[in-house]
């Protein structure tokens, strides 16, 4: 049981380390990441060729070949579209998804991996059976009715359950008084409160920065935008501003997607977390209440 619960812990720890990891690593590389997508940016804009300017060689036709019966100029190869814009090669939504959200995107993906992991993780932890053992609570019952306060006191010692934390607190205050071992008691009860809080504290994290950096991706998305407004001498092509504005909704949406389930998970398990904690105070005190009348 201890042995399970000390690998678990580590289990837990590994993960909240990972989180410090990955936003240390999100603070260094965002700048990076916004200048190298910016110049890949303007590195796409190739001006377009000068008014009256002759054709490439390969592209003129070759010599002495005549013109199609009346005057027909040969059909080219891939149709111009209607307003006069070659076809373009339909992209797939998930490539443009990804190719849209860029480093946010990256991010917010591994916030999201992150977020299940915490979420399995607090979930195998925060169980009955793990903080309210039905076995251990039976076996310290035995010792009580047996009048083997030694044997209750080492049975509670030697698990790591949060009644057993409870009871071992109070057993080794009752020498004191009943008053001091309650108090003893309460003590422990709210300090591992506070743990399972602290580590479900990184879900309301995750919760919190997720949308913060799809909103980041949204203004970063419209100054790209506006920055194909402002360098472009004629009314810009919706086209041309479609890359910005993609990048916007799809990093708001990716923000979104990972902050809701773990607000709602943060939620349900602190919820749960409470729950527990009143259970297992009224446990240890009914037992304790049964300890003080067979000691009398």
């Amino acid at each position: 049981m201890m042995m399970g619960n000390s690998l678990e812990r580590n289990q837990i720890s590994l993960a909240y380390r990972s989180l410090s990891i990955l936003l240390l690593c999100a603070v260094v590389f965002t700048p990076i990441g916004l200048n190298s997508k910016t110049w890949a940016y303007q590195d796409e804009k190739t001006p377009a060729p000068a008014a009256g300017e002759a054709p490439a060689d390969d592209e003129a036709a070759p010599a002495g070949e005549a013109p199609a019966a009346g005057g027909e100029a040969p059909a080219a190869e891939n149709p111009p579209a209607e307003n006069g814009a070659p076809a373009v090669a339909k992209e797939s939504f998930l490539s443009w998804m990804i190719r849209a959200s860029g480093f946010f995107g990256l991010i917010l993906l591994l916030l999201s991996f992150l977020m299940v992991a915490l979420i399995m993780a607090n979930v195998l932890s925060i169980r009955r059976d793990n903080m309210m053992p039905p076995d251990l609570i039976g076996a310290f019952e035995e010792k009580i009715n047996s009048k083997d306060y030694q044997g209750a006191y080492e049975l509670a010692k030697s698990d790591d359950s949060f009644v057993a934390r409870v009871l071992a607190a109070g057993l080794s205050k009752l020498n004191q008084g009943y008053a001091e071992a309650i108090e003893g008691m309460q003590e422990v009860g709210e300090d591992e409160n506070m743990a399972m809080e602290h580590k479900l504290s990184y879900l309301a994290l995750i919760g919190a920065i997720a949308p913060m950096i799809g909103l980041m991706g949204t203004v970063y998305g419209m100054i790209l935008s506006f920055q194909t407004i402002a360098s472009s001498a004629t009314s810009p092509k919706p086209s041309e501003l479609a890359d910005g504005i993609s990048t916007a909704l799809f990093t708001t949406l990716e923000g979104l997607t990972v902050a809701i389930p773990a607000m709602i998970f943060y939620s349900l398990l602190r919820n749960r977390v409470a729950r527990f904690s009143l259970e297992v105070g009224m446990i240890s005190e009914s037992l304790m209440n049964r300890f003080s009348a067979n000691s009398k």
